[in-house]
């Protein structure tokens, strides 16, 4: 079994800057791509932006230029560095991950979600 641990949610004014981190654990013998999802109230799941074990990168056209995915492979954590945040951002942002298990077999994990709000 794979879990993905997120951390760095919190409250932030506008304009400010938070980072998030996401933790992958568990039956892994590599990861393929991660990304981070976001979730806001009454809407549905969305993109934020993916990377892939290269360090290919895809962003959400509303938060390119103020978001930035990185990962570090050795220790299979994905985070992301947002800054200028504006009101809108506020959601839970999921962390997901194609995980390759140690029979080679890919499975997508999700996890459990961390809340950022973004409010004066």
């Amino acid at each position: 079994q794979v879990q993905l641990v997120e951390s760095g949610g919190g409250l932030v004014q506008p304009g400010g800057s938070l980072r998030l981190s996401c933790a992958a654990s568990g039956s892994i013998f590599s990861i393929n791509a991660m990304g981070w999802y976001r979730q806001a109230p009454g809407k549905q799941r969305g993109l934020v932006a993916t990377i892939t074990t290269g360090g290919s990168t895809n962003y959400a056209d509303s938060v390119k230029g103020r978001f930035t995915i990185s990962r570090d492979n050795a220790k299979n954590t994905v985070y992301l560095q947002m800054n200028s945040l504006k009101p809108e951002d506020t959601a839970v942002y999921y962390c997901n991950a194609d995980v390759i298990g140690h029979f080679g077999l890919q499975y997508n994990y999700w996890g459990q979600g961390t809340q950022v709000t973004v409010s004066s």
